[in-house]
């Protein structure tokens, strides 16, 4: 069965963290819909002034924060004591959990061009123990097609496995496209699947999706994605809804508002962070 286009969503530009520009793809009005991915954020310039001022550290809790640098470089620091740069091509997966105080400096480069998701912890794992992981080139393998390759970010295509994380399964492919390329990708029918068209048109069987556009796809078995005149890049993202309340607030998204309220009481009082170095 046929996977077709539920919702499509187009960002607007804002700016975050020290002053970054960016467009906000999907945040709070999409929870729902998008379950279990809560944000998406996208960044393209070749303006080092949009983003070089980075996000300095700042706390979360509840989520996992997936940055995904097609072009340009990132540098992760946190108060796990990581400390890890990433560039062209390469991951960084970081899971909040009980609670991290992080910051993401992004470095002047030619073009800075990827996106950041947020996946929701499951109500059972949001104070789960942190931790930070980074994907690098070595690790992603490129599955050719004709007119095209899937670059394997996490999960599993086909007999392919990439990446796994320790809570949501999530499979994550940045699909590079020839122009006019075709391709169908199969999943399970209670999949939750969504598309990113991070560069170029994209038609979803016949519809046509416009670059910079999340689209929630329908419940199937596969999709089929043609891409448009011009080479592109599609990102692929499956997972399972978790269908569970989301109470957010900032950087926390835990379950209730309760527990929201108590992550600020704790950041507060200094009780926050569970487990940390000292630098």
């Amino acid at each position: 069965m046929k996977r077709t286009v539920k919702t499509k969503v187009k960002g607007f530009r804002t700016q975050d963290g020290a002053g970054v520009s960016l467009v906000r793809v999907l945040g709070n009005s999409t929870i729902e819909e998008f379950d279990p991915i809560l944000m998406l954020d996208s960044f393209d310039s070749t303006n080092p002034d949009d983003y070089t001022a980075g996000f300095p550290m700042h706390p979360h809790r509840g989520i996992e924060t997936i940055s995904y640098v097609s072009r340009g470089k990132m540098v992760h620091r946190d108060s796990l004591g990581n400390e890890e740069g990433i560039s062209d091509g390469e991951v960084q997966w970081m899971n909040s959990g009980s609670g991290i105080l992080h910051e993401e400096m992004v470095p002047a480069a030619d073009r800075l061009l990827g996106v950041q998701l947020w996946l929701n912890l499951p109500k059972a794992e949001k104070m789960s123990k942190p931790s930070y992981h980074s994907i690098k080139r070595t690790d992603i393998e490129e599955i050719p097609f004709e007119g095209g390759k899937i670059r394997l970010l996490a999960g599993q295509y086909k007999e392919h496995q990439g990446y796994r994380g320790e809570h949501l399964p999530l499979d994550y492919y940045d699909v590079h496209m020839e122009p006019k390329a075709v391709i169908t990708i199969d999943s399970k029918e209670d999949d939750s699947v969504m598309l990113f068209t991070l560069l170029g048109d994209v038609y979803v069987n016949d519809e046509l999706i416009e670059e910079k556009t999340a689209v929630k796809l329908t419940a199937g078995t596969e999709v089929t994605l043609t891409m448009g005149e011009q080479a592109g890049q599609v990102l692929y993202i499956s997972s399972k809804a978790l269908k569970e309340p989301a109470a957010w607030a900032g950087p926390i998204v835990m379950n209730t508002q309760e527990e929201v309220q108590q992550a600020f009481a704790e950041l507060r009082n200094g009780t926050f962070i569970k487990d940390s170095v000292e630098y």
